[in-house]
């Protein structure tokens, strides 16, 4: 039986692939709280619905603005 897995958590380096930013660039997102995060061990892991809400929090501020 095979089975096509699908990631549950994002690195950084794949959120930054994913959103077109540098690695420096996400990590300071994630310092200010733009990007959550959790601390999995030594590693940072971001869910794919915080990438989707952190894309929708910059969309609404350019509406806003």
């Amino acid at each position: 039986m095979s089975r096509d897995l699908t990631p549950h958590w994002y690195s950084p380096a794949e959120v930054a692939v994913l959103l077109g930013f540098g690695l420096s660039k996400v990590k300071m997102k994630i310092a200010t709280g733009e990007l959550r995060s959790i601390k999995d061990g030594k590693y940072r892991r971001i869910l794919p619905e915080w990438v989707d809400d952190y894309i929708h929090d910059q969309v609404e501020r350019q509406e806003a603005a």
